[in-house]
């Protein structure tokens, strides 16, 4: 039984964390407009910051800082104003391969950043640490095993993100195929905020 829920709990998290969202989004968008290293920087504030919010979720502090009034929403139009941008970002850059125009990349300070305003790493957690229980073990046990399942597959995921990014940037496409995956990239990011919307 306990092998059941954990393959359960698996296939939500994989379904969860496949879905665009800012964090993948991001990760593809500084590889493609920066490059593996400042991706893997970026990349490494991201999982730290996403560690924190779960931390911070299955410790009652997330419900704590909800309570207060409009807290929620400061951090969801945070979240949205981004991606927006990043999105205008995108479409504006005509025919060209560039999904994040900038002088320097956001860095790990800033995938850190990006996780603790991203409503969807709180909602994420909320879901997978607070739902699909593990019969047979306690509590401590279940919540360490959701931390180990839920990063082994998050980083892979997020890798593959990331090489997408950096095989874009390296390929010599042409004009017309540039154009699409930006508008592509540009679309579905105001489609995750369109989505988000609605769900509220």
């Amino acid at each position: 039984m306990l092998i059941s829920d954990m393959m359960v709990f698996s296939l939500a998290v994989f379904l969860l964390l496949i879905t665009p969202g800012p964090g993948v989004l991001s990760t593809a968008g500084v590889g493609s407009g920066f490059g593996r290293q400042a991706g893997l920087i970026f990349l490494t504030g991201l999982f730290l910051g996403t560690n924190l919010v779960a931390l911070a979720v299955v410790a009652g502090y997330a419900a704590l800082v909800f309570s207060i009034p409009y807290v929620r929403e400061v951090l969801m139009a945070g979240s949205f104003g981004y991606l927006l941008w990043l999105a205008l970002k995108i479409a504006l850059a005509g025919r060209r391969l560039s999904w994040i125009e900038s002088e320097k990349p956001p860095g790990f300070h800033g995938g850190i950043l990006l996780q603790i305003i991203n409503p969807k790493v709180y909602v994420v957690s909320t879901a997978i640490f607070s739902g699909f229980p593990f019969d047979g073990i306690s509590l401590l046990a279940e919540t360490l095993w959701k931390f180990l399942i839920f990063n082994v597959i998050w980083i892979p995921i997020h890798f593959l993100w990331l090489y997408a990014g950096v095989s874009l940037k390296r390929m010599n496409l042409s004009e017309r195929s540039q154009f699409l995956i930006n508008s592509g990239m540009s679309v579905a990011m105001v489609g995750v905020v369109v989505l988000a919307a609605l769900a509220q």
